[in-house]
């Protein structure tokens, strides 16, 4: 007993010392961590005006306060969700970046831990960088959540978030097996998620065989669910139909994740990719 109690506690505090690892590296670029950040808050802010914009048809018959909010929800919660994609997708890159690669990769700690602990802080710094881009997006904008119902908004968020983590370890395979073109194709994914998820529309006006692909996208059930909950302040029992697809991917993707990440591991530590950079 005292043997697993031994191994647990170890496992957390190599969790926590990733964790603040990353938060280190945040603090030592900060200075890019400001641009993503003013281009994300430029960004919600333009789809913002956009819906406000549609006053000037003189269309008075439509709610623009409702598009208003319908287009931030969609630019929030995308920027929530691509942070957790970025990440974990990247993790390999950073370590490369950092010249830590060998290191980390030799360490004696599961890979597991390694991946879900940078999975935790994704999570913390895109809530904290959510939070932030939503106390600005207020001085700009009157957002009307009284309709929200907070409990089903933070269930969906949190389905999201599972989804989103495995589809990112799934994503952070690419830049190990490929350090030359791995990065580049993980943004390639990233657009296509973007593209196909009804970020910044319903999905139903896309042709047909784009919402069948649409239907495997994590986004599109959390952006469906995410604007029931604060626009209609649909119920949690009401939200099914979003709650159990995403929750069904994270169970899927997530251990998936894991497992093919450490068989690829293996598979570049065998054909000496981990260090190499070009």
């Amino acid at each position: 007993m005292e043997f697993i109690l031994g191994k647990i506690k170890r496992e957390f505090r190599a969790s926590m010392a990733f964790i603040e690892r990353n938060f280190n590296l945040i603090k030592r670029y900060w200075k890019w961590e400001l641009v993503f950040f003013v281009y994300t808050v430029a960004n919600s802010v333009t789809m913002g005006f956009i819906g406000k914009g549609i006053e000037s048809f003189g269309n008075a018959k439509f709610d623009t306060s409702y598009l208003i909010l319908y287009m931030l929800i969609g630019s929030i919660l995308w920027g929530y969700l691509s942070i957790l994609f970025e990440v974990i997708a990247e993790t390999v890159a950073w370590e490369r970046w950092e010249e830590t690669i060998e290191y980390t990769f030799m360490a004696p700690i599961r890979r597991a831990t390694h991946l879900l602990s940078t999975c935790a802080f994704s999570v913390l710094y895109g809530i904290l960088r959510s939070g932030a881009i939503l106390l600005i997006l207020s001085f700009f904008f009157n957002l009307d959540l009284s309709k929200a119902n907070l409990w089903a908004t933070l269930a969906i968020l949190g389905a999201a978030s599972l989804s989103f983590i495995g589809l990112g370890m799934m994503a952070a395979i690419l830049p190990l097996i490929s350090p030359e073109k791995g990065v580049q194709v993980v943004h390639i994914v990233q657009a296509l998620i973007l593209m196909f998820s009804g970020v910044y529309y319903e999905v139903e006006v896309l042709p047909n065989w784009m919402q069948k692909i649409a239907k495997l996208s994590p986004a599109t059930y959390a952006l469906k669910g995410m604007r029931a909950s604060i626009l209609h302040g649909a119920k949690l029992n009401e939200l099914w139909d979003m709650t159990f697809p995403l929750l069904l991917l994270g169970v899927v993707l997530l251990p998936a994740g894991l497992f093919i990440f450490s068989k690829m591991e293996n598979y570049a530590k065998k054909r000496g990719l981990l260090k190499r950079n070009g």
